[in-house]
């Protein structure tokens, strides 16, 4: 099986650098100054286990189009696609997916937000888009080094490639599950992306983020809206941290001596560990944030639930200026009112 990393980001580079260093046929599509990087270095992979490994340049190909990194030539293995783009640029990448892919490949969608498997399908019906879930954190201290700094498990929809996927990906040090619901899955994360925002305002490392308790107020404000507009549309998330749905509001309110007993393994966190809208807003580059807080503002209004705090928080993130930080107090009284 070939895999094509199309948006070679930090999860893109880390999930194909797994997967290169196993001696899978990896191609990561990405950004030039990503991949002129590589070209040069490689890419080494880590994550807070101790794992580290080296992948060479030449056991990776590298382009800036996938129209450059599709094989030029028909080849003997099934090829599939890991999408990684951010969801606002699921569309584009689909019509560039639609113009390159033979019909029937498969595109597997590992991205934030719960929408991106309805786009794909949108700009490119004739292929097969699947829906997966990354639950870590990526972070990338520099363009030939990604660091894997939370824990988790791969989620992705059962289908017979990803059924022939799932030992490539458990021997490249992946371990991943099937779902047959993964809609349940992608909300489940939802709730729990729904603190990047958060991470990226405070301008804090996740963990001391975590810790501060008017911060884990502000996202359990957030979670309580989804879960509301969840119930009203009939749709029960699945359980993807270490605490059901429907009990992270409640355990994130609590007294911080009583959190760091309760969160241990939310808080197994490395202490590099930032959300990567943190990163984008550094950057000066568009978030998320429509597919998060945005996605949530949305099924809420079609089930005439209120979500205020999301609207909140997603006018927050867009009025956002560079250098500037927000207290947990600030953004409490910001989100939720006095």
């Amino acid at each position: 099986m070939r895999f094509i990393v199309l948006g070679a980001g930090v999860i893109g580079c880390y999930v194909g650098a797994r997967l290169a260093a196993a001696g899978q046929a990896v191609t990561l599509v990405g950004r030039p100054r990503l991949t002129e990087a590589m070209a040069l270095q490689g890419l080494t992979v880590s994550d807070l286990d101790g794992y580290r490994a080296h992948v060479a340049p030449q056991q990776l190909r590298l382009a800036n189009s996938l129209a450059a990194g599709w094989p030029a030539a028909p080849d003997t293995e099934p090829t599939v696609v890991l999408l990684c783009v951010k969801g606002g640029a699921t569309a584009s990448a689909a019509r560039e997916l639609a113009a390159c892919c033979p019909a029937g490949t498969v595109v597997l969608s590992l991205q934030n937000g719960v929408e991106n498997v309805a786009r794909i399908n949108a700009e490119a019906p004739q292929l097969v888009a699947l829906a997966g879930m990354v639950p870590y954190n990526v972070v990338m201290p520099g363009p030939s080094q990604v660091h894997r700094a939370t824990t988790g498990t791969l989620r992705l929809a059962r289908h017979p490639v990803t059924e022939a996927m799932l030992p490539l990906l458990t021997a490249a040090g992946l371990p991943t599950a099937l779902s047959d619901d993964m809609l349940a899955v992608q909300w489940g994360k939802l709730l729990l992306n729904l603190n990047n925002p958060i991470n990226a305002l405070s301008g804090l490392p996740l963990r001391e983020q975590l810790l501060q308790r008017d911060y884990r107020r502000v996202l359990a404000a957030l979670q309580l809206e989804a879960l509301a507009a969840l119930k009203a549309a009939g749709i029960v998330p699945a359980q993807v941290a270490s605490a059901p749905p429907h009990a992270l509001p409640y355990v994130l309110r609590l007294p911080n001596w009583l959190f760091t007993r309760v969160a241990s393994r939310l808080l197994r966190i490395d202490a590099s560990a930032r959300s990567s809208m943190w990163d984008d807003l550094q950057q000066g580059r568009g978030t998320e944030i429509d597919d998060l807080c945005g996605a949530v503002v949305r099924l809420a209004a079609r089930h005439r639930v209120p979500a205020p705090c999301n609207a909140a928080m997603t006018q927050r993130v867009m009025a956002h200026r560079l250098g500037q930080s927000w207290t947990g107090a600030a953004l409490r009284q910001a989100v939720m009112g006095p």
